[in-house]
């Protein structure tokens, strides 16, 4: 059986590992820290929850401290580029915990937050990295990085990448580092451009593929229950009526509808929050921070939000909405079934989602079992108590009913029924005359103005309208003389 120990790896990084629990690699960590740890390139096609943070982490600590050097101000000698804030934070962390003994400088660079703390990192010169693209850049620009001296490049998440439309700032800041140097490719899948830019960056690379490419975790039991798009979030509560989902992660497509399930699920009793690209980021963190420590049973979150994301025993992934990028489900439902555990994941389908569900099964290779509604006696409960707390068409949050029934019937029109004043009625008078006594409005009735003899001659052969009397044109001194 392979071991942590087995691989070589620094005693330093040994006692961390060990103080965390970890004895046996994960089947990516095996097969990439030996080589990673010799300066090979790496093309690991392998999903969330593989362990693939600790994959290159280990290797590259190992890596650097054989090499022991002290950074030079405004330089860093490995870095590590992240999709979103969450997972570059993440793996800032793990970092920082296997390297505990070993006294490493590692920093977080991500947008939403202040440059100063973040300049005083760069400043002092760092061993680790870790980097949003778009603060980056701003900080290449800026001058207060230089890569030119890096020695180890890492690209994580590199689908998610191309999904945000990262691709070219990735190849501005490669274009930024030294031509030697080891690169690390990871993605969960390979669309084209992906394999191009991997094609471009990758020399002679170790490929380590630990599931087949745009499959789904086995161990996850997935399922697609067909309803409404107006009864999904009355059934999502219902959901929460079994107290099996104790920790449960729900996808929206857009910002609005994250905060607009969370607080439905809220108004009806269930403990849930939301996190967005909209949130600010103490917002984000703590929302997150309040999941992970049980606070919160739901947290709903988009597709960028939710990359960073690892939270240990979450029982259920809910797609409230399907992606409309295929492989997004991919990365949806490897939230769940962490670490060799099993998980459960819901997609809730309209029938204008029925396209996007076909492109689903046809990347992940798979049919997605239908929740039958005929057979199925948990879902047979929930479509009678949803029927019977009188649930139509449209589902409204909790009390919105009662709050309408105490404004009262709309105004008709504009103005409203309003009291009449003593200033507005004369006004009111005349507007609301009968509309027998109103005059009626008449298009052609300046065409039909008299027509009067023309003033110079004095004859009524050429008759015309009554021409307006127009501004002199010798500087105001009065009318010329005719």
């Amino acid at each position: 059986m392979t071991t942590f120990e087995s691989l070589g790896l620094n005693k330093a990084l040994l006692q961390a590992l060990t103080a965390k629990g970890y004895v046996t690699p994960t089947p990516i960590q095996a097969q990439a820290i030996p080589d990673v740890m010799k300066g090979r390139d790496l093309l690991g096609i392998a999903q969330t929850g593989t362990g693939k943070t600790a994959a290159f982490a280990l290797p590259i600590l190992h890596r650097l401290a054989e090499n022991r050097m002290a950074p030079t101000p405004r330089t860093t000698r490995c870095l590590v580029l992240s999709p979103t804030r969450e997972l570059a934070t993440q793996i800032g962390e793990m970092f920082k915990i296997y390297g505990a003994g070993l006294g490493m400088r590692v920093a977080v660079v991500f947008g939403g937050v202040k440059y100063g703390a973040q300049e005083r990192a760069i400043q002092q010169g760092l061993d680790i990295l870790v980097a949003a693209p778009g603060r980056l850049l701003d900080h290449i620009q800026q001058k207060t990085l230089d890569l030119s001296s890096t020695e180890i490049f890492v690209l994580d998440e590199a689908d998610q990448m191309l999904d945000l439309g990262f691709i070219k700032p990735i190849r501005q800041i490669v274009s930024r580092l030294p031509a030697r140097r080891q690169n690390l490719f990871f993605s969960a899948t390979m669309p084209g451009e992906i394999g191009k830019l991997a094609g471009d960056l990758l020399k002679d690379p170790l490929k380590v593929q630990v599931t087949p490419q745009a499959t789904t975790v086995e161990r996850i039991k997935q399922s697609v229950i067909i309803v409404e798009a107006a009864r999904k979030r009355a059934l999502l509560t219902e959901l929460f009526s079994d107290p099996a989902f104790t920790r449960c992660l729900v996808f929206t497509k857009t910002k609005h509808g994250a905060d607009k399930v969370a607080a439905y699920l809220e108004a009806g009793g269930v403990e849930a929050g939301a996190i967005h690209g909209n949130k600010s980021q103490p917002q984000r963190e703590r929302a997150l921070e309040a999941f992970k420590n049980g606070k919160l049973r739901v947290l709903v979150a988009t597709d960028i939000a939710a990359r960073g994301i690892d939270v240990d025993k979450v029982t259920h992934v809910v797609n409230f909405e399907l992606p409309f990028v295929p492989e997004a489900y991919v990365h949806r439902i490897g939230r769940t079934a962490r670490a060799g555990k099993d998980g459960t994941a819901i997609s809730f389908v309209a029938p204008d989602e029925m396209k996007l569900l076909k492109d689903i099964e046809k990347v992940t290779r798979q049919k997605i079992p239908s929740w039958d509604r005929r057979n199925d006696k948990q879902l047979a409960q929930l479509d009678a108590s949803i029927l019977a707390s009188g649930v139509a068409k449209k589902a409204t949050l909790p009390g919105e009913d009662e709050r309408r029934e105490q404004r009262g019937p709309r105004r008709g029109g504009r103005h409203g029924d309003k009291p009449e004043g003593a200033r507005g009625q004369p006004h009111r008078q005349r507007r609301n005359r009968p509309q027998a006594e109103r005059p009626a409005f008449d298009p052609m009735a300046r065409e039909r103005q008299p027509l009067v003899a023309k003033p110079e001659t004095g004859e009524g052969a050429s008759l015309k309208r009554r021409p307006r009397r127009r501004r002199p044109s010798n500087g105001g001194k009065g009318y010329a003389k005719a």
